[in-house]
């Protein structure tokens, strides 16, 4: 009788872990690229051959993405898809300075500032 206790008990501990497994399993994440390239998507075929990317166009201006601040050591900016520093350009405008919410350009001797965007909750 003690064996078939003993089975009876493992028989309800696998149902209730199998049971708890299913009710927290999550559900499936689904990746928003918001309009540009899904990073997780493979760039080569199964059989080898590249996908060929379209190149991002710039409607005019400069699109401020984001800024890795540090106030020690160097910062960059992302800006139209690209990591800069100080002193690079983004097409005919040269970053001046990084701050931790705005980059500041220079075009023909001028400054202008572009600050970063808010996401939008």
């Amino acid at each position: 009788m003690s064996g078939n206790k003993f089975k009876i008990i493992s028989a309800s501990v696998v149902f209730i872990l199998g049971f708890c497994a299913l009710s927290f399993a999550q559900e499936d994440f689904i990746y928003d690229a918001k309009g540009e390239r899904n990073p997780f998507m493979p760039l080569v075929t199964s059989s080898g051959v590249l996908i060929k990317l379209r190149p991002r166009s710039i409607s005019g201006g400069l699109d401020l993405e984001g800024i890795i601040y540090d106030e020690i050591s160097m910062s960059y900016a992302i800006v139209n898809g690209s990591v800069v520093k100080v002193g690079e350009f983004v097409d005919e405008y040269q970053v001046l300075k990084i701050l931790d919410d705005k980059v500041i350009f220079i075009k023909d001797g001028q400054p202008f500032e572009v600050k970063l965007k808010k996401e939008e909750e």
